[in-house]
């Protein structure tokens, strides 16, 4: 998943919860949420797709399976920093040059460069090459062209596109990046607050409609406009910051996140138990995931640092992760693929004589040598293109005055 870099965010200086964020304000805080959300994806493909064997394992899985909801909180994140950084920006020169030129030398690299890996290099290597890129080369275009989530969604099947499949979430996040700058530039902001609750109400609707039709579990994941109520909460929250004190908005989200996480367990369970209308079940919690990471995310910010939240949303663990992120989203899932192809956990099994043993080496393997491919790619080859943003399409890096008066109020929408 795509991460916005340190230089995008301003200088390093401490976020202030008495006063709305300011243009040029850096937020430890969301380096260790960008890390939470990566290592929940990290789970999620390392042990929630194992086969279990025995209750424990099957326990241990499937609460490993809900680590797919890191994609959720990336997409919150997302949708927070890249609608704060528009909507710092929208009044100055060169407002699309900077942004897409600053996100093209932040994403297309490390995308680019591992599919012309994969799909030109790779079969030149008959030792390296495997069944399943094969599949996935067939139908190539429509990752070269950023529509992975499309093409799954017509398929109807996470295993269309083997090796690749987890890019969708890329592919959604740059569709937001290619109609959302427009929207921040022309709408004020009490237009921009109102467009981002009604598109969050259409996206949540279009999961329902489509889910009573029938429509495939895949669809509702990974077609673009069925998940921009995650990316649309974090705008939300964005603007909200830019116009009341952090503190203030905090104390307003703080009541939602039990009662968010609640419903979340209550849909959750009432699917696996009952299953009646999960066509309205399961998309309400979609949303109702969405909100709960909002809210924590804005906590994450005003969280003191010697508290539990904000000693580990800041720790240098969850800030590792998020450094990282990017790269790890798009190796981990190759790396996970790569093990599944090749048997790697029936191995483990037959050598430990343990399969709770193999599942758990297989996992600090996999999340090992994920680090250690997102380490190299960041350190050894994504750094030179970062370099060239102060070349292109230098960030503004002085501090200037809220435009949104500390006295307005949500309220005000």
């Amino acid at each position: 998943m795509t991460d916005v870099e340190h230089e995008e965010s301003g200088s390093r200086t401490a976020t202030r919860a008495d006063r709305p964020l300011a243009p040029g304000t850096h937020m430890d805080a969301l380096d260790g949420v960008r890390g939470l959300a990566i290592v929940l994806v990290l789970f999620v493909h390392f042990v929630g797709d194992d086969k279990p064997r025995g209750l424990v394992e099957h326990f241990v899985t499937r609460l490993s399976s809900y680590g797919a909801w890191g994609v959720d909180l990336f997409f919150v994140l997302s949708g927070f920093l890249i609608t704060g950084i528009l909507y710092d920006s929208k009044n100055k020169a060169r407002y699309f040059r900077t942004f897409y030129v600053r996100r093209t030398l932040r994403i297309f690299p490390l995308y680019y460069g591992v599919l012309a890996l994969l799909f030109l290099v790779t079969p030149l290597v008959s030792a390296a090459y495997h069944p399943g890129l094969a599949e996935s080369e067939r139908h190539q275009a429509w990752l070269w062209s950023y529509a992975t989530n499309l093409y799954l969604s017509l398929a109807g099947s996470w295993r269309a596109l083997p090796y690749v499949s987890h890019f969708w979430s890329l592919a959604v996040e740059e569709h937001f990046y290619l109609v959302w700058p427009l929207i921040v530039l022309c709408a004020s902001r009490k237009m921009l607050l109102r467009i981002c609750v009604a598109g969050a109400a259409f996206a949540l609707a279009l999961r329902c409609a489509l889910a009573f039709h029938g429509a495939s579990p895949v669809t509702l994941v990974a077609f673009t406009p069925c998940r921009i109520d995650a990316l649309l909460t974090g705008a939300f929250l964005a603007v909200a910051a830019r116009s009341i004190e952090l503190g203030e908005l905090a104390k307003r989200v703080r009541p939602w996140l039990l009662p968010c996480a609640a419903g979340i367990a209550i849909t959750t369970a009432w699917h696996a138990k009952i299953g009646l209308v999960s066509y309205l079940v399961l998309p309400l919690r979609g949303t109702l995931v969405a909100l709960t990471f909002g809210a924590l995310l804005i906590v994450s910010l005003t969280a003191p640092k010697e508290s539990f939240v904000g000693s580990f949303f800041q720790s240098s663990t969850m800030r590792f992760f998020g450094k990282y992120s990017y790269g790890l989203y798009v190796f981990q899932g190759l790396v996970a693929m790569y093990f599944q192809r090749h048997g790697v956990e029936a191995a483990l099994t037959e050598r430990s004589g343990s399969h709770a043993m193999a599942m758990a080496l297989q996992a600090f393997a996999g999340a090992g040598l994920s680090c250690a491919l997102a380490i190299g790619s960041y350190e050894l080859y994504e750094k030179h293109f970062l370099r060239l943003k102060r070349r292109f399409a230098p960030a503004t890096r002085e501090i200037a005055e809220p435009v949104i008066q500390p006295s307005a109020h949500l309220s005000d929408a």
